[in-house]
């Protein structure tokens, strides 16, 4: 039975992770947060459950260990204490948070990952797989890249700290590997929308969605302006987190690091999708949505090219953007309404 480390498990990503990291073959799964709110990890109980636990009830295997990532000794003393079977590193600061304190996130999204890393080193068994979350921040400006998409092998160029940091997280999880040998995934993610999440520059879109289900509750329109405007990749949370519980369990070797992909277009076509998608639910009087005067181009490509994870990881989930953006405006009313 395997015993999972996660770090960010409280996340929006985390809490699905968590999730269905549970529905497989685990023993339990070990959080390790800043906080313990399980407000998102209850979400998505609330949802569907891990197994057989009643309506917003907490999976018994789950267990909280206060520390943060960038304390190399509490990593340490965690990680010998815990000794889990597989790790799961998804805490760091994001991109907005670097950029106000950059010494702080190299602290805490380089430092941390080699903290992280190291103690993993030192275990009494062999970890069997390390799965670390990347961004597409670690490759340049779209006009880089003059095909249709962006490969794995194409050059890396980040064009901020995040970028940066990341791009340092993969090969410090490269070098792991080859000391090691322990399998190691490194998922490059693009924008995430859904349910939990509420948190980063490109928590844009999901807010949006809230705007529209809050206004329908409250019997007004929420007028809501995008911060950025140009191309953006649209992964529904359900289908990112899934990737992680599936390259952490399902059988693999080496190391790789794969780009994951959701659906990409304008940001004006994705509100647009969601104007129509609100109007289809009876919503329509409740949308007010664009792009702010002084919005900046976003910095990130997305228009990656996923096959490599769907031939290693084949059946890994989809989700129609359509079905998502129904999804996250029930559920966003659902959680105005108090009725969960």
């Amino acid at each position: 039975m395997s015993s999972v480390l996660v770090t960010g498990g409280t996340g929006c990503i985390g809490a699905v992770a968590v999730r269905d990291l549970l529905r497989g073959d685990v023993e339990r799964v070990v959080i390790v947060t800043r906080s313990s709110d399980p407000g998102r990890l209850r979400l998505w109980m609330d949802e569907q459950g891990s197994g057989e636990q009643g309506r917003g009830e907490l999976d018994p295997r789950i267990e909280f260990v206060a520390a943060d990532v960038g304390d190399s000794a509490a990593v340490e003393a965690l990680v010998q204490a815990q000794q889990p079977t597989h790790v799961v590193h998804l805490g760091a600061l994001q991109s907005p948070d670097c950029a106000r304190d950059p010494q702080l996130g190299m602290h805490i999204n380089v430092g941390g990952t080699q903290a992280l890393l190291e103690a993993c080193e030192r275990l009494a068994k062999p970890l069997e797989r390390f799965v670390f979350a990347s961004s597409a921040a670690v490759y340049g400006p779209r006009a880089l890249y003059p095909g249709p998409v962006v490969r794995e092998s194409d050059p890396l160029v980040p064009p901020n700290l995040y970028g940066v940091w990341k791009l340092a997280g993969e090969q410090l999880a490269r070098l792991f590997h080859e000391r090691t040998g322990v399998p190691t995934v490194c998922l490059r993610l693009n924008s995430t929308y859904g349910p939990g999440r509420d948190q980063g520059m490109t928590s844009a879109p999901t807010t949006a969605m809230k705007a529209i289900a809050n206004g329908s509750v409250n019997g007004e329109r929420v007028a809501f302006r995008m911060p950025y405007q140009g191309r953006e990749n649209y992964h529904y949370v359900e289908d990112v987190g899934a990737h992680f519980a599936r390259t952490a369990l399902d059988p693999f070797s080496g190391f790789e690091a794969f780009n994951v992909r959701g659906e990409t277009m304008e940001v004006s076509d994705f509100l647009r999708e969601v104007e129509r998608v609100a109007a289809g639910m009876g919503l329509g009087d409740f949308v007010d949505l664009g792009i702010a005067d002084d919005a900046s181009a976003n910095l990130f490509v997305s228009d990656l090219d996923d096959t490599a994870i769907r031939e290693r990881f084949p059946g890994v989930p989809k989700t129609a953007l359509e079905d998502g953006i129904e999804r996250s405006l029930r559920r966003f009313a659902e959680l105005a309404r108090g009725d969960s």
